[in-house]
C-alpha cells in the first residue's frame, strides 16, 4: 500500500472549529482519487551548471509543477517554481500536501500558477499541509498568490516552516473576502490558518494562528479587520544579523504606501521578524510583499527583484 495515503496528508490535530464540519460524504469520498494532492520537491545548488536546480520531485494531481525556470538577470542562478492544481482549487474532502526541501545553497522562489480558490462545501472541509526545509545558507521565497474563499467554504492549513538559522525563507499569506464580483463577501464558513516554525535543532521561532468566521462573528469590527477586506501576512526567517536593517528598511516603507495599513514586529530572540497587512485590494497587498521581498533579497544576497512574472 503506498504511504501516500489519507492519514499522510491529513493535518495533525485538526482544530475543532474546523471538525465540527467533518461529515461523510455525498459525493467522491475523501482520499479516493482525485482528493490527494501530493507535492514533493528538493533543490539544490548544481555546482557544474551553477545554478539551482531541481534534485527530486515527486507529485499527484491535482498537484503538479512544470520545470524550474530561471527568470532573474540579477540572480540567475535562482529557480523559479509555479505550483499547479488542474482542479482549479480546493473542493471539499480535499487533502493537499507540499514538501520542500533546499540544500546545498540552493535559492529558490516558489509561487503558485493563480490564486487557490475554496469552493462551496455542503459536507465536510478542505486541508492544505506546507512543509518547507531551508538548509544552511540556502535561499527561499513561498510566495503563493491570493486565497479567495467561496460560500459556504471550509478551509483549514498548517504551514511548518523549518529554516537553518543561517539560511533565509520568506513565506507569505493572502486572504480576501470571496468571490466578490459574485457578490460573495465573506459568506464562507470558516478559514483556519497556522504557522510554525523552528530551526535546525527544532528550536521554536513562531507560532501564529488566524482563524476566521465570518458568520459567527463581525470580521469587520474594530480590532478585526474594520474597514478593510484583505489581509496579508509575511514571515521573514533570516540571520539576526540581518533583522534590523530589514525591519527599519520595511517600516520606512510601510507609511509610504497608501491604502495599505500594517506593522512590522520582530519574534522573539530576534528569531525573525512578522508582517500583518490590511488593504482594499489584492494588488496593493500583491505589490507590498513584492516590494518587502525586494528589501530581503538586497540585504541577503546583494541582488535586486524586478518583479514576480505569471506563466
Amino acid at each position: 500500500m503506498s504511504v501516500y495515503n489519507l492519514s499522510y496528508c491529513t493535518p495533525e490535530k485538526i482544530p475543532n472549529e474546523v471538525l465540527n464540519y467533518d461529515s461523510a460524504l455525498e459525493q467522491m469520498g475523501i482520499g479516493k482519487a482525485g482528493k490527494l494532492g501530493i507535492l514533493h520537491l528538493k533543490l539544490e545548488h548544481d555546482p557544474i551548471f551553477h545554478k539551482t536546480s531541481i534534485k527530486y520531485q515527486h507529485y499527484k494531481v491535482p498537484l503538479c509543477i512544470k520545470r524550474a525556470m530561471y527568470l532573474e538577470e540579477t540572480c540567475p542562478e535562482m529557480a523559479y517554481v509555479y505550483v499547479i492544481s488542474p482542479s482549479g482549487g480546493i473542493l471539499q474532502g480535499d487533502r493537499f500536501r507540499t514538501d520542500i526541501t533546499l540544500t546545498n545553497s540552493a535559492k529558490a522562489h516558489v509561487t503558485t500558477q493563480s490564486a487557490t480558490r475554496i469552493y462551496r462545501m455542503n459536507k465536510n472541509f478542505g486541508t492544505q499541509i506546507i512543509n518547507l526545509d531551508v538548509d544552511k545558507n540556502c535561499y527561499l521565497e513561498y510566495i503563493p498568490d491570493q486565497i479567495i474563499p467561496f460560500r459556504d467554504s471550509r478551509f483549514y492549513q498548517i504551514s511548518n516552516i523549518k529554516v537553518h538559522d543561517e539560511g533565509t525563507c520568506i513565506y507569505s499569506e493572502i486572504l480576501t473576502p470571496g468571490r466578490v464580483a459574485s457578490n460573495e463577501s465573506f459568506e464562507y464558513d470558516i478559514c483556519f490558518m497556522k504557522v510554525k516554525s523552528v530551526n535546525q535543532n527544532e528550536k521554536l521561532r513562531l507560532i501564529d494562528t488566524a482563524k476566521i468566521e465570518p458568520k459567527k462573528e463581525n470580521v469587520k469590527s474594530f480590532g478585526i479587520l474594520n474597514n478593510y477586506d484583505i489581509l496579508g501576512n509575511i514571515y521573514i526567517l533570516t540571520p539576526k544579523d540581518k533583522i534590523n536593517q530589514i525591519q527599519s528598511e520595511i517600516l520606512d516603507l510601510l507609511p509610504r504606501i497608501k491604502g495599505v495599513i500594517g506593522g512590522c514586529t520582530k519574534l522573539p530572540a530576534e528569531n525573525g521578524l512578522l508582517i500583518r497587512l490590511l488593504g482594499s485590494f489584492v494588488g496593493e497587498i500583491r505589490n507590498l510583499i513584492y516590494s518587502i521581498v525586494g528589501i530581503v533579497r538586497k540585504n541577503v544576497l546583494n541582488v535586486s527583484f524586478s518583479g514576480m512574472r505569471k506563466i
